[in-house]
């Protein structure tokens, strides 16, 4: 592996406080062009934090529906250089294939999450009907996301990115992956859980950012049943999450959260709606 850049740099500024100026610096995250590649072909160029790319890489792979699963994947080499960061990967010859009908090399903003999409049609395709049962309780979900917080060391460092995190109920918060862009983040959590044999129907799938469709169809390509955010969700994103069988948790606080979709995989979860606010 070809060194790479840091997460975070100190960067000096002026600060203005009490009507005076101050100078100092400030951390702030990465970002670095990121370069998926396919049997020697691009299929992607995201704007990434150049950290856990190997993670970002498979995980990448499974949540786009690329592969099935991580044993299909060889390497990821990653090659660092002046322009950016490729990462490399081989997959099965009929992979291959179906990459090459959808490739579209694209440079993707930190929010892309539609990547290698050609068409409308495209963007909106049947989701895996998720069974998973984590076995959670509404307590657990405060549990849960009351661990995110201090888990996150690049946005206590620099308030500027993103995270996803995994909690189950026997061993609590196993993994959690930062980056400046929440698909990122979902996409390296994807490739960290794969590389420790964590199944992600045995817990709940954390995020620190708003609900968009496509973290949900990420969600569902690899088995996840719970999902709890920090912020609200999108309409589209609702509506997915409820043909895909997945509990949707949004709005996440210290005081409590709402749940959109499946109340009733929670255990202890209500059922139907007793009050409306």
């Amino acid at each position: 592996m070809s060194q790479l850049p840091p997460p975070s740099v100190r960067q000096t500024r002026l600060g203005y406080r009490g009507e005076e100026l101050v100078s100092g610096e400030r951390a702030i995250p990465e970002e670095t062009p990121v370069a998926l590649t396919y049997d020697g072909t691009t299929y992607a160029v995201m704007m990434a934090t150049p950290a856990d790319l190997a993670d970002f890489a498979i995980g990448f792979t499974l949540t786009e529906g690329i592969c099935a699963s991580a044993g299909e994947i060889e390497g990821p080499e990653i090659v660092s250089s002046d322009a950016g960061i490729e990462v490399r990967m081989w997959i099965p010859p009929e992979r291959g294939e179906a990459v090459v009908a959808r490739r579209r090399a694209l440079t993707g903003p930190v929010g892309c999450g539609l990547c290698g999409i050609d068409s409308l049609a495209a963007a909106k395709t049947p989701l895996p009907h998720v069974t998973a049962d984590p076995g959670v309780t509404l307590a657990m979900i405060s549990d849960a996301v009351a661990a995110l917080p201090a888990a996150q060391p690049l946005s206590l460092e620099t308030r500027a990115v993103h995270a996803a995190g995994f909690w189950t109920p026997g061993a609590g918060l196993v993994a959690v992956r930062e980056d400046v862009g929440r698909h990122n983040a979902l996409d390296k959590l994807a490739g960290a859980l794969a590389g420790k044999g964590v199944d992600p129907a045995s817990g709940v799938l954390l995020l620190t950012s708003r609900v968009s469709v496509e973290l949900i169809q990420k969600a569902a390509r690899i088995g996840v049943g719970v999902l709890a955010a920090i912020s609200a969700p999108t309409a589209l994103a609702v509506r997915e999450a409820e043909a895909a069988n997945i509990t949707l948790i949004a709005v996440a606080r210290a005081d409590g959260f709402e749940i959109f979709t499946h109340p009733e995989r929670l255990a202890s979860g209500p059922t139907t709606r007793t009050a409306t606010r």
